[in-house]
């Protein structure tokens, strides 16, 4: 089976996890700070608080800025739903945006209407399978009307627009480590802010309301328990060592898709103008034609030894949201034609070229007879 995915763990990685294991000190400590260290660094930015997953940090980030019942965010239309999920297990109410269909990102212009109907808390922009979102005229927007940005940068490590890295361009920016992602800690999370208040607001609440501050464990909020483990973050340290190396592998197997595709139907993936895409996913949108036989091709696919899946969610269309709003595809029309049409391809920095022929070549037989 030719994966859809692979982790690059390699020896390193392995002994990484031994030596923290091996102390029997397991939760939180000097690994998890290190890495933290490390992030913060290579995204310029004053504070990385290690979490226990996306869904957390996005969670946390939201709650730090005083998000809660009554308030209004702008999301995503386009995303894994966690990305809504957050905003309602906060009490309040996600207010969808529909995407650019070149990019698979939030459209400025449909945040501007979204904020002519109501007032907004805050704006969420998802970095699309490692895509930037166009975060100069998303903080522009957000900025004229006083609105702070939560980057859902989940895909995006490594990413840049105008050499500014994803994640680095809002009040808060968050990360995922699941093992689709670039690099891996199982899983795993990571907020990063500038705003010193924040940050302290973030580390009370991942860690059972303990004011980080204090000598001796001072109870301050009634918080939760997201925290790194001590093991995940010597791995996370380990793999970020990679993360340059597994992004030009990314980028080399999306080029050469972009070449042995060129002459189909497909949409092929591409990067804002000015950004770096590092390809978390390669994922082509079929001709409108086909997408009634989307789930023809990746079973014709599967059969062919290669894995294959839908892009993401048009999250007003899944039950719940569906159900809570009422929500049709005339509202979101680049969404539900997107999310119609994206297949994802494997890619990985294991995947080898022949390989990559190999996918073009069933690809294109599923193309031409779907059925």
């Amino acid at each position: 089976m030719i994966r859809l995915t692979i982790p690059s763990l390699e020896e390193d990685d392995f002994q990484a996890v031994r030596d923290v294991l091996s102390t029997g000190y397991l939760v939180q400590g000097p690994s998890v700070a290190a890495f933290e260290a490390d992030l913060a660094s290579y995204l310029g930015v004053n504070h990385a608080i290690a979490v226990s997953n996306c869904t957390a940090a996005l969670h946390l980030s939201l709650l730090a800025l005083g998000v809660g019942r009554g308030d209004f965010v702008a999301v995503t239309a386009y995303s894994w739903p966690a990305s809504a999920n957050v905003i309602v297990l906060c009490g309040a109410e996600p207010v969808f945006v529909d995407i650019d269909p070149a990019t698979y990102n939030m459209a400025p212009a449909a945040l501007e209407q979204a904020f002519s109907r109501q007032p907004l808390k805050a704006v969420m922009p998802v970095h699309t399978f490692g895509n930037m979102a166009d975060m100069p005229r998303i903080i522009e927007i957000a900025e004229k009307h006083e609105v702070p940005v939560v980057e859902d940068a989940a895909c995006a490590l490594g990413a840049e627009m105008h050499d500014r890295r994803a994640g680095a361009w809002g009040a808060m920016g968050c990360f995922s480590f699941h093992p689709r992602k670039a690099i891996t800690t199982g899983e795993g999370g990571l907020i990063v802010t500038q705003d010193a208040s924040l940050a302290r607001t973030v580390r009370i609440l991942r860690n059972h309301g303990v004011d980080p501050d204090s000598p001796a464990p001072d109870f301050v909020a009634a918080g939760y328990n997201l925290r790194m483990t001590e093991f995940q973050g010597a791995l996370g340290r380990s793999q970020f060592c990679k993360l340059e190396r597994i992004i030009a592998a990314r980028q080399a197997a999306a080029e050469r898709y972009n070449m042995l595709l060129s002459s189909t139907p497909l949409q092929l993936p591409k990067p804002q103008c000015g950004s770096r895409h590092i390809y978390q996913s390669y994922s082509p949108l079929l001709p409108r034609a086909l997408a009634p036989h989307r789930g023809d091709i990746i079973r014709r696919l599967r059969e062919d030894g290669i894995e294959s899946t839908i892009g993401t969610y048009a999250i007003p269309f899944i039950t719940f949201y569906r159900d809570r709003g009422g929500y049709v595809p005339e509202q979101f029309p680049a969404t539900a034609d997107v999310a119609s049409r994206a297949l994802t391809l494997p890619l990985h920095e294991f995947l080898t070229m022949s390989e990559q022929h190999t996918v073009v070549d069933a690809l294109r037989s599923a193309l031409e007879t779907p059925c």
